[in-house]
């Protein structure tokens, strides 16, 4: 059988399990009684509190959540510059390393001229594997809910996904102008500085921009764990049932992520550096040429600049986080005691079936979801891009205004904001009122999350496809269906497979968050640990679901690569 046959016999039975996980074909999944609280939602949508007292508490929760945001993106750029220098290959060729490791020799050598890079790379593959609700919930336990838990939960995870990234990125460069400074005596450093840089550094201000993308949603999730902010106060509101403060919160968390979404689009754009498509997917971190002459260009890039600093000085000015704290004698004594607390592991309560049974939901769980965002998110990439309705794919006559698609395509970008802005333990919640507790309602709100993040990547793909094809095959006398089917559809669908699967390896870290609000799976087993100070049964855990990680990437990376190629 062809790979490609195989991967999608493997993902029917894949979703034929999942599916019989959730309990989908036998057993009760609505709940009738919830119906009431929908009502009582929509009615307050309908009556919001507009009151100047509250819109005063909902501008300082944003504050909040923007300077977390601002701070956990600085430390995790420190973190990230750092580790991503040491986990080069480049670096490590400068000190003698790497760069003879294809050369004969025995296995220990090989292993030897490699092993500082290995190690790096080892070391910061922990971090990332964690979703930052966990880093949030392991920082409570040592700082308590201060400003630098979630600084701090942000900075550590993403610092190490930023090592990742920036170090591919320095791989990339072209090498000549650095070895030749190491051949004239210039310390590796400097070489670095002076050879490397400047050629990278367009497409690392273009990533440090988009993770602080990420960052806004992180800050608004680490709410659930009583941090502050937008997400604190949402979850606050549904769970005291004042639905009237819903949409007040609700507005401004879509003009902050919406506000930044664009400000980091029109920086990438400027610096010439990589775009979303590719940062999401982690290819072609190539160099990129800034647009320097255009003035209009220039400015904005300082302007940026400027105003991130300022940021900066802000949310360290608004925040007042203790960084002393950080080398205080109690936060030793706790880190040590949560240390030898947690070694050696210990199995949960119903020893490895039972963590392999909550494992099983946990990849059920992400499996659902991701089946119900690859068809929906290719559907309303279709509708929504502009480059289809130009060709008349949507409407097959052009009239003046706002036609009827153009008025659709914009809705549907609406939804695809509002989807990924409102973070999943949000979506949860509401599902909960009129679904069972179990697998479903946490698939269902992973789905709509990530629907919002893989349908803007599509329908940027769409956006972005050579025209060309499409207008020779209507030329010919192609219909819009056969010009869509021989002509858009092939040149785009192995692109939008890649990140279905790509983002199925964020969606299985993402399920621990739906599990600590009570959606199954490993993380409402991590939340119920860590409400018993269950250290060593914690670890246990959280080797699983890295494991677990670990398994779908080597899946993603591996299905992925068949569609490059």
């Amino acid at each position: 059988m062809p790979p490609r046959q195989l991967i999608w016999v493997g993902v029917a039975a894949s979703v034929i399990w999942a599916a019989v996980q959730a309990n989908l074909f036998s057993g009760a999944l609505i709940n009738p009684g919830g119906w009431a609280l929908v009502v009582r939602l929509l009615d307050g949508l309908f009556h919001p509190n507009f009151s100047s007292a509250f819109l005063r508490l909902t501008l300082d929760s944003t504050l909040i959540t923007l300077s977390y945001a601002v701070l956990g993106t600085f430390f995790s750029l420190v973190i990230g510059m750092v580790g991503g220098i040491l986990s080069s290959e480049v670096w490590w060729q400068a000190h003698g390393f790497n760069q003879e490791a294809a050369r004969p020799g025995s296995i220990a050598l090989r292993f030897y001229r490699r092993s500082p890079w290995l190690a790096a790379r080892t070391l910061l593959a922990v971090p990332r594997s964690l979703h930052e609700i966990v880093w949030g919930l392991i920082f409570v336990n040592i700082f308590g809910l201060v400003p630098l838990t979630a600084i701090f939960a942000i900075a550590v995870p993403f610092g190490a996904i930023c090592a990742k990234v920036f170090s591919e990125i320095l791989d990339e460069q072209p090498r000549q102008p650095f070895l030749a400074m190491l051949n004239a005596g210039a310390p590796p450093l400097q070489a670095f500085f002076y050879a490397l840089f400047p050629s990278a550094l367009p497409n690392l201000i273009s990533y440090s921009f988009y993770r602080f993308e990420c960052s806004i949603r992180s800050a608004t999730i680490l709410g659930i764990i009583g941090a502050g902010g937008l997400g604190y106060q949402i979850l606050l509101s549904l769970q005291s049932l004042r639905y009237q403060e819903f949409l007040p919160m609700l507005i401004a968390l879509l003009l902050l992520s919406g506000l930044t979404d664009v400000w980091s689009s029109q920086l990438r754009q400027a610096l010439g550096g990589s775009t979303r498509i590719e940062i999401q997917t982690g290819v072609n971190h190539t160099a990129g040429i800034p647009s320097t002459g255009s003035t209009r260009s220039s400015a904005f890039l300082k302007g940026s600049m400027i105003s991130i600093l300022l940021l900066t000085g802000f949310a360290l000015v608004y925040l007042k986080p203790d960084f002393s704290s950080i080398l205080a004698p109690r936060t030793a004594q706790l880190l040590e005691g949560i240390l030898r607390d947690s070694f050696p592991p210990q199995l949960p309560d119903g020893g490895l079936l039972y963590l392999l049974r909550l494992s099983g939901q946990t990849l059920a769980i992400s499996i659902l979801a991701m089946a119900a965002v690859g068809p929906l998110a290719m559907a309303a990439a279709f509708v929504s891009s502009g480059r289809l309705r130009n060709l008349g794919q949507i409407t097959a006559t052009r009239q003046p205004g706002l036609r009827p698609a153009a008025i659709l395509a914009y809705l549907v970008r609406m939804f695809f904001l509002i989807a990924r802005a409102v973070p999943t333990p949000i979506w949860v919640l509401m599902i909960l009122f009129v679904v069972f507790p179990g697998i479903l309602p946490g698939a269902v709100a992973l789905a709509l999350h990530n629907w919002g993040i893989t349908g803007r990547l599509m329908v940027e793909t769409v956006d972005n496809m050579d025209e060309r094809p499409l207008v020779a095959l209507q030329s010919l006398g192609a219909s819009p269906g056969q010009t869509f089917m021989y002509g858009a559809l092939p040149d785009v669908f192995p692109g939008f497979i890649s990140y279905i699967f790509y983002r199925w390896e964020n969606c299985i870290r993402e399920t621990v968050v739906i599990g600590i609000v009570g959606a199954g799976g490993l993380g409402r087993l991590l939340s119920e640990q860590l409400s018993n100070f269950d250290y060593a049964a914690i670890t246990s855990t959280l080797i699983a679901l890295i494991l677990l990680t670990i398994l779908v990437d080597l899946l993603s990376s591996a299905v992925r690569r068949q569609y490059r190629s």
